[in-house]
């Protein structure tokens, strides 16, 4: 029995539109030209010119990680393979682990360890909720983790643990590991892997540093490597074995075939990162994101989380009753050509702020297009207060 050739194929050019959306959900971002020039780009990976560019992208990630002597490793895969990276290399089956869950990708974090045969705690967050240092010493005291996992900023319901910093400290205090993941926050706010004693930090590409999707990064802190080099059992992961990536990273050995033209995309982003500076890309973000929460709020719209638990890089809004977040995103996109995110579990809709999505041409088009299809829906709301709300912000933050 042969297998017949494939009928009714059609390109790409009849399937993507003609005018692109604007990407304004939870990830993927809008890329600037000089990524997207640069993923079109295939050279040999283990060549010379690869190699300059590995060493540069270190160099960044670096700074953008604020850490003087962390190990960065790349990884061809999502965040949450580096996530995995993280998890599988710091964490040994029988190993105490602390999970402070906050959602759905914190909660992903705890599995991992699970899958790894670690005696997991997992403190469940109250919903909307940050985690409180104070409380987090209480599990550590109790439970004695070897390593304790949280994130940032918790993409899927807008949650920001505002107290990242003091939970980093209280652990270290107890030697304790910490696993960050900063995928939804790394470059929009302020993360200092150092001075914090994080010992992993876990980002992708397609969200705050504007690059593609399925290339992502990993900061190790001294401590952290010490440990995975002083490892004598075979790690369960081959691709995911920090070791082993360690020899392309560090010894321009081959370890597998690695995403060239991911890596030169990641190279442009980092960057422009570096250029504009954390600092004044720290101001952007903030300035955008609170503009853009002062247009949904000036329209009539609920934002889900409370200061100081909200999270600026990704924008939660509750729906009213009378509105199904599906039609929203569906009128969004079809009418109005912006593209926004829709829940994991609470009845919300997200929009991001996270690299070129904090521009102000996109916040005046996205808010446009939010009021428009809440009125297109059937349901009232002051679209022009919103927009001055939008206007205002900016004024006053310049």
């Amino acid at each position: 029995m042969s297998i017949c050739v494939p009928q009714g194929i059609i390109s790409l050019d009849n399937i993507l539109p003609d005018e692109p959306l604007l990407m304004m959900g939870a990830g993927p971002v809008p890329i600037p030209a000089k990524v997207a020039a640069a993923n079109g780009i295939v050279i040999n990976h283990l060549g010379d010119t690869m190699a300059q560019i590995i060493e540069q992208v270190k160099v960044m990630s670096r700074y953008v990680f604020q850490t003087e002597n962390g190990l960065i490793l790349g990884v061809a895969g999502p965040g949450s393979a580096a996530m995995e990276m993280a998890v599988a290399n710091l964490v040994r089956p029988g190993d105490n682990v602390l999970s402070i869950c906050n959602g759905f990708f914190s909660s992903r974090l705890a599995e991992m360890a699970e899958r790894l045969q670690a005696n997991v705690s997992k403190v469940v967050i109250e919903e909307r909720q940050a985690a409180s240092a104070e409380a987090v010493e209480q599990h550590i005291i109790r439970t004695k983790p070897n390593v304790l996992t949280i994130v940032q900023g918790e993409t899927s319901n807008t949650v920001h643990n505002a107290e990242l910093e003091q939970i980093c400290r209280v652990a270290k205090k107890h030697n304790c590991m910490v696993i960050v993941d900063a995928v939804c926050t790394l470059s929009t706010m302020e993360l200092a892997m150092d001075d914090w004693g994080i010992d992993a930090v876990i980002t992708g590409g397609q969200k705050g540093l504007s690059c593609i999707p399925g290339v992502s990064l990993v900061g190790f802190s001294e401590k952290a490597w010490n440990f995975i080099e002083s490892r004598t059992d075979q790690l369960r992961h081959w691709c995911l074995d920090a070791k082993l990536g360690h020899q392309f990273w560090y010894k321009k050995s081959y370890h597998y075939t690695a995403p060239v033209s991911g890596i030169l995309a990641i190279h442009e982003a980092l960057r422009l990162v570096c250029t504009e500076t954390l600092p004044v890309r720290f101001a952007r973000h903030q300035r955008c994101s609170k503009a853009l929460q002062a247009a949904i709020e000036g329209m009539g719209l609920e934002l889900y989380v409370e200061q100081p638990a909200r999270l600026n890089s990704v924008v939660g809004i509750r729906l009213p009753q009378d509105i199904i977040g599906k039609e929203v995103l569906r009128t969004m996109s079809n009418r109005y050509r912006v593209e926004i995110s829709g829940s994991f579990g609470p009845n919300i809709i997200r929009i991001g702020q996270m690299g070129e999505q904090c521009r102000t041409h996109n916040l005046f088009r996205t808010i446009h297009a939010l009021g428009s299809a809440f009125i297109d829906l059937g349901h009232k709301l002051d679209l022009p207060t919103g927009m001055a709300a939008l206007e205002s912000t900016l004024d006053n933050m310049r």
